[in-house]
Order: C-alpha cells, then structure tokens, then sequence
C-alpha cells in the first residue's frame, strides 16, 4: 500500500527541510528564535501537512492541507529573501533554495490538480 512517504513531494520536502536546517546553522545566535526559527518551521510545515493531509478521511481535507503546504513553501520562499538581504546567507545559497522550492511548488500544484480532479 502506497503512504505519503512514497510521493516524490514529500521526498523533496524532507530533504528541503535538511538544506534549511544546514543553511540556517550559520545565521546569528541572536536569530535562533527570529527568522532562523521561523525558516525550519514553514520548512517543516511542508512535508508535516502533506503527511497529516494524505491521512484525512478525504480527498478535500487532503486538498485543504495540500493548500497549506503550497502556503508554508510562500512563506520559506519569502523567508529566503529576507535572509539574502540581511546579509544571513549569500546570493548563490538563496538561488539553490529558490530553485528547490520551485520545483516542490510545482510538484504541489500537480498533486492537488491530481487529487481535485478525483473529487464530485
């Protein structure tokens, strides 16, 4: 029986989670509870409401976390350029994690097409 564990989204969500925890090991100390906090957070939100979605009772619940995923990814995306222009991380780590979130972000709108295009 196939799990959230098997889609390719949930696969790159962990190890996008992995990357954000490397890149903000380095930020200041004192943002341990800023924005340091607040990038692992929506990062761990991404793979952690897939999971809690791919276990509802329905294809709309799934959807609905599926949403907030998509949502979480805006909101690290956005994290990411704050950092960039803090000084917290440079240029060339803001792209890669860009591009990482780009192609879970089109991953999630595949799979929510998916899953919607099963509901009545």
């Amino acid at each position: 029986m196939k799990t959230h564990k098997d889609l390719d989204v949930y696969k790159n969500s962990i190890e996008l989670v992995k990357s954000v925890y490397a890149l903000t090991s380095s930020f200041p100390k004192d943002e341990l509870f800023g924005i340091s906090s607040q990038m692992r957070r929506a990062a761990v939100s991404i793979p952690s409401n897939i999971a809690e979605g791919a276990a509802r009772q329905s294809d709309r619940e799934y959807v609905h976390f599926l949403y907030i995923s998509l949502g979480s990814l805006s909101e690290l995306d956005t994290q990411v350029d704050i950092s960039e222009e803090l000084g917290f991380i440079d240029h060339q780590a803001s792209v890669d994690t860009q591009t990482k979130i780009v192609t879970i972000k089109q991953m999630l709108i595949g799979l929510i097409r998916s899953v919607k295009s099963r509901l009545p």
